[in-house]
């Protein structure tokens, strides 16, 4: 699959297809022009002599420093070593795949100095499947994502270690295995490719697009809950939402009318149903998943201007009128938008955990659900679902304390030089462990609100959520009694992972409109 980088105009799309194997880059050869131009500013600034930081300068505190011509590469070449310090687990492929592409249409956009070799470099990286082992933890998310960008930065010098076909081996190996040469960084280029937020904006990215895909795992799994738990449908009219107004709410309550539409089990008791209304994790289902949508919506937003941006330090910009370039510091590095587009999708992610797991606690109550205890025959002989409930709880309550905001804490650091920081890269990886949290929720629910339709056999759903009925009786049999309950969930999860049941709900979401 050949995907053309056009600087300044990635999609979501084009981005969720960064991530997977086998993905082959190319650059618009139109973006040429404003490379080379930016690349001749930095060459002119370096041919003047005159002091430019992070041209002929030392970094951060040490930016007084001058640093003559003949040092310039070296000047680079010990920004991206000294750099290189992150620690942890090593981000995943899919990330670092999403990074390679980000950074180099970042560069591609010509405002960054460098030369057409550095974009080559990063899109020959990325073509070869060879992937910088990137530590996930050391960035404060201010002056870009350096310590992480440093060590996908080393690879690209035939330095540190890589990931080529899941093996670990030295980076220089893979590099000559491949034939690629080594990159020579000239003035500017380390500060280039360190600078930027590629790596938060990558990871955020890839948390937005679980999101996605659990938020679509919820509203089917939550239409199953409301047949299973014999709830109504009244709630979700048309005319409730609009005299209301948001748009998250109005959409999602369509979702959930076409999905419980032609329902027998609804059919059997809309008439002389003495329940007067449902509990809110049923009822309010609209309200409250349709304010994620609105979350999801303006934090996809928000990461497609970043993911297109130019955010490194300093900035080289052609004059205008024949007139002379001009090298302008200034802060883009700052992830700020980045830090709370993730906090705004932690609690969207959260939120929807927590919702599926209160209905799965209405689901094991026969009180409130009117099924058997716990979603099996014979309770007491039998536990049924009420220790996977207790899963769902416990992953629900971890969430609650990931969600805590990222971006309201600061460490000044560069001896106060970066005496704000936007911690936007911790706040965006946590949003994968916090994704597989809530995507087991979803799977726990998924799996009782199944139990609980086929409870009410021969009665049967609606056509599309009879088809999620049996995609996961394909791999998850009914539960006659107890069993050893652990594979179910786990295929139930992956059935999710796959984005099984995304189609439903796929209009909606923002990837289809951003």
């Amino acid at each position: 699959m050949m995907q053309v980088l056009k600087p300044g105009l990635l999609t979501l799309e084009q981005m969720r297809q960064l991530t997977a194997p086998g993905c082959q880059l190319a650059l618009d050869p139109a973006a040429l022009p404003a490379i080379l131009a930016s690349a001749a500013i930095v060459q002119a600034v370096v041919a003047a002599g005159a002091p430019a930081y992070g041209i002929n300068t030392g970094f951060g505190k040490l930016a007084k420093t001058h640093i003559p011509n003949a040092q310039l590469e070296q000047l680079q070449r010990n920004l991206v070593r000294s750099h290189a310090v992150g620690t942890g687990p090593l981000l995943d492929d899919a990330t670092v795949r999403l990074i390679l592409a980000l950074k180099a249409a970042s560069l591609a956009r010509g405002f960054s100095g460098v030369r057409p070799v550095v974009i080559e470099s990063l899109l020959a990286l990325s073509n070869a499947d060879i992937l910088p082992c990137i530590p996930g933890k050391g960035s404060v998310g201010a002056s870009g994502d350096l310590a992480p960008l440093a060590h996908l930065t080393l690879a690209l010098m035939g330095e540190g270690e890589v990931r080529l076909h899941g093996v670990t081996l030295p980076a220089i190996e893979a590099l000559q295995e491949a034939g690629i040469e080594p990159l020579r960084l000239a003035a500017k280029e380390g500060l280039a490719l360190l600078n930027g937020t590629q790596v938060s904006t990558a990871l955020a990215l890839r948390g937005l697009f679980e999101a996605e895909d659990l938020f679509a795992a919820a509203v089917v799994a939550g239409a199953l809950s409301v047949d299973a738990a014999k709830g109504s449908d009244a709630p979700f009219d048309a005319r409730i939402h609009a005299v209301r107004g948001q748009p998250g709410q109005i959409a999602v309550a369509a979702v959930y009318r076409d999905l419980l539409a032609g329902s027998a089990i609804r059919a059997s008791h809309r008439d002389n149903d003495d329940r007067v209304q449902d509990p809110y994790s049923l009822r309010c289902q609209p309200q409250v998943m349709g304010a994620c949508l609105d979350l999801l919506h303006n934090t996809a937003r928000t990461l497609v201007i970043e993911a297109n941006a130019v955010t490194d330090n300093p900035l080289a910009f052609a004059g205008e009128n024949g007139a002379v370039g001009e090298v302008i510091s200034g802060g883009n590095f700052h992830a700020e938008p980045v830090a709370l587009a993730a906090d705004t999708l932690a609690l969207a992610i959260a939120e929807i955990g927590a919702l599926s797991e209160r209905r799965i606690a209405l689901l094991i109550d026969a009180t409130l659900s009117g099924l058997p205890s716990f979603l099996v025959a014979s309770p007491g002989l039998n536990s049924g679902f009420m220790m996977a409930h207790v899963t769902a709880a416990a992953l629900a309550s971890e969430n609650k304390s990931l969600a805590h905001p990222a971006s309201v804490d600061s460490l000044p650091t560069s001896a106060n030089q970066e005496d704000h920081v936007s911690m936007a890269t911790f706040g965006a990886r946590r949003l994968l462990e916090m994704a597989a949290n809530t995507r087991a929720i979803v799977a726990i629910e998924l799996l009782a609100a199944v139990q609980g339709i086929d409870f009410h056999a021969p009665l049967k759903t609606s056509a599309p959520l009879q088809a999620v009925r049996k995609a996961v009786r394909e791999r998850v049999p009914f539960y006659g009694e107890d069993r050893y309950f652990a594979p179910d969930i786990a295929a139930a999860i992956a059935l999710l992972a796959e984005g099984g049941l995304t189609q439903a709900v796929a209009a909606v979401l923002p990837s289809a409109v951003v």
